[in-house]
């Protein structure tokens, strides 16, 4: 469960405002909440992120997954939420006891012991721990462009704090169908897909071939690096992809959506993965190819 967002008073500028008036009045505005949160490996720190309160087993167990440090929930005994801290530290640090299975190879980690809610990337040590070695997805199921187009408006209805703060991203897995089946928030894009993997590994669902992956802003290369580690074979961006995100996507053999809106999207990759018909369970066709489009070559 996210915290209540933060109430603050804030003089809001508006288009008829002029210098030769007064200031305008406070007024009460809401802020999403940010804090630190210390990962720790049989108590030694490993990462700090910056995140949004709440979920904080599953961001540690997504991050550990997506760094490599483990494979499945089996590498896992606990993790453990550290309250009993000094500094205001309180709830703000969590603890994992790795199983004999798995093994902390601090070279392994491609974090710097900070990194920051807004970029999981910015932090990378090496560009050699940056490429880690994940399988290419698997063929999956069949996802239907019409369910796909569906995805923006189901995501914004379960995201309460956003609606409230504006200031949360979020990520979702989804099923063929497009059934959302978990929704995670926070102020850190990588933090929220953290947390949606994290409850994967937790919930022993690893691989997720049978899903896709619901992103509400860009696609970046570290956001699909991590939807592969956990075996996803779609990523649909409400945002655009960067270059390098299409280059990881292709190369793991993942299908790559960016620019979904509720009249059309863009493939980048794996158009394979796209079914031009499904049976919706009636006989009907329940989508069709003039739904979805490649991406126009630029000029």
């Amino acid at each position: 469960m996210n915290p209540d967002p933060v109430t603050v008073l804030i003089r809001q500028w508006q288009a008829d405002w002029s210098l030769a008036a007064t200031h305008p009045a406070p007024i009460s505005d809401v802020v999403a909440v940010e804090e630190p949160l210390e990962i720790r490996v049989g108590d030694r720190s490993v990462a700090v992120v910056m995140r949004t309160p709440g979920h904080d087993r599953e961001l540690a167990a997504g991050f550990l997954l997506t760094e490599g440090v483990i494979r499945n929930a089996d590498d896992i005994l606990d993790i453990v939420l550290c309250r009993d801290q000094a500094d205001g530290a309180s709830g703000n640090v969590v603890n994992a006891l790795l199983a004999p299975s798995a093994s902390l190879d601090l070279g392994r980690l491609t974090r710097h012991v900070f990194s920051s809610s807004s970029c999981g990337v910015c932090g990378k040590a090496t560009l050699d721990a940056v490429l880690q070695a994940f399988p290419p997805a698997l063929d999956g199921p069949a996802f239907d462009p019409a369910r796909l187009v569906e995805l923006p408006a189901r995501l914004r209805a379960s995201q309460p704090v956003f609606a409230t703060t504006g200031g949360l991203h979020a990520c979702a897995l989804f099923a063929p169908t497009g059934e959302l089946e978990l929704v995670r928030e926070d102020v850190g894009r990588h933090n929220a897909l953290d947390k949606v993997l994290g409850r994967a590994v937790l919930d022993r669902r690893l691989p997720l071939r049978g899903h896709g992956l619901l992103l509400s802003g860009r696609v970046s290369f570290e956001l699909v690096q991590k939807a592969l580690a956990a075996g996803i074979p779609l990523i649909a961006g409400i945002g655009a992809p960067s270059s390098l995100a299409i280059a990881c996507a292709e190369r793991g053999r993942q299908t790559l959506i960016g620019f979904l809106r509720a009249e059309r999207l863009n493939v980048y990759t794996g158009i394979e993965r796209l079914a031009r018909e499904m049976d919706g369970g009636n006989g009907s066709s329940c989508g069709s190819a003039s739904r979805y489009r490649e991406p126009a070559p630029r000029q």
